[in-house]
């Protein structure tokens, strides 16, 4: 076997070895085992909610322990197929194991990126909100860009997504969006796009074909579970309802479906018309506005801390630019990662951005440990 081929082979063994140790395979065995029997019983369906949670879990645990079993085979193969190549003199199967090989490095970064997602909320969905802020029209139509860039790479991944509510802007684009997408650890892989976003284009909506700048923010929540306790007194919203509204079809209700919920002792308002009924779109509504009292708790327990630190982190700020002219590119303005191809970005190709901002977030989190 070459130097080169098992260096690279021993350090993905190492990195596998280290992979395992933190996702404790062991433990996930064992706590597999006990909701295999908790799936098993008879009574289980009794309640479906709790039934539900027992095989999501479930289905979780044995995804994770699958992923990381699967690529210590593929890594073990690799190893076998390239002395056997090397031993007869193929150089066809020793290419293939070579290109492999770098297909397997991919999915063993990937993975080590989610054993970096450790926080209290980084399991959950996600719930996003894209808003859009400096720039008039072209900012409108760049949030309409950035909720399509989130929901293609959701797409991309197979994790279903549910737009809770969309206010058009008068001309073109949108005002704000929001959405859940579900999945293990999305919002802690999400959560790192929070921030604000940067356009530089030639504008579409101008006559004279000038530069344009325009801005957009994305909030990233976790969704709200039971355990959280946030409770809202009904004494502290005011409930409105009215007709749903979008740009034609089925999607325009006939009816006053449509719920907007205002937290009177925060003046944070929430809305939802994506369902069918109007305690659908309520429940959904709440869901939201839980989520972001939540994070509201959070924050200020975090400047808390800052205040004790002299200080906290503003990375959470302007975190990404995206140019279209004079020149092409993306650029994450905390990391330095740096693409020249914008349309592959907006069309949902975030990965990249995603595991640096991660891997970036985890060093700034222990350097200031």
């Amino acid at each position: 076997m070459s130097a080169e081929f098992e260096a690279v082979l021993k350090d993905l063994g190492g990195k596998l070895t280290q992979i395992e140790s933190v996702m404790d395979v062991d433990a996930l065995r064992k706590e597999v085992a006990e909701l295999e029997e908790e799936a098993a019983r008879p009574d289980l369906w009794d309640d479906p909610e709790a039934a539900q949670k027992v095989t999501s879990q479930l289905s979780h645990k044995q995804a994770e322990i699958r992923k990381v079993t699967e690529l210590r085979q593929r890594l073990d193969d690799l190893g076998v197929l390239y002395e056997l190549a090397e031993a007869e003199g193929d150089a066809a199967s020793k290419a293939e194991a070579e290109n492999d090989i770098k297909g397997l490095a991919n999915d063993v970064d990937a993975l080590e990126v989610r054993t970096l997602l450790s926080g209290e909320y980084d399991e959950r969905n996600a719930v996003v909100t894209i808003r859009s802020e400096a720039g008039g029209v072209d900012a409108a139509d760049w949030a309409e860009m950035l909720l399509r860039m989130y929901l293609r790479w959701a797409e991309r991944h197979g994790y279903p997504t549910d737009v809770y509510d969309i206010s058009y802007a008068e001309e073109a684009g949108i005002r704000s969006a929001t959405f859940k997408v579900t999945a293990p650890y999305v919002y802690g892989t999400l959560s790192v796009e929070q921030g604000t976003h940067r356009l530089v284009r030639i504008s579409p909506f101008d006559n004279q074909s000038r530069r344009q700048t325009s801005f957009a923010h994305v909030e990233v929540l976790p969704e709200v579970e039971e355990v959280d306790h946030v409770d809202v007194p009904e004494k502290d919203i005011r409930v409105d309802v009215y007709r749903s509204s979008g740009p034609g079809g089925q999607s325009v209700n006939t009816t006053d479906s449509a719920v907007r919920i205002t937290h009177l002792p925060t003046g944070i308002v929430v809305s939802c018309q994506n369902e069918k009924s109007q305690l659908q779109n309520k429940a959904a509504a709440m869901k939201v506005l839980q989520a972001k009292l939540l994070q509201r708790k959070k924050a200020e327990e975090r400047a808390e801390l800052d205040a004790l630190r002299d200080g906290g982190s503003s990375w959470g700020n302007q975190m990404r630019n995206y140019v279209l002219h004079p020149y092409q590119q993306v650029k994450d303005v905390r990391t330095g990662l740096e693409v020249g191809n914008p349309t592959a970005v907006l069309d949902g190709e975030l990965d990249a951005f995603l595991e640096s901002g991660i891997r970036w977030r985890k060093q700034q989190e222990t350097e200031a440990a």
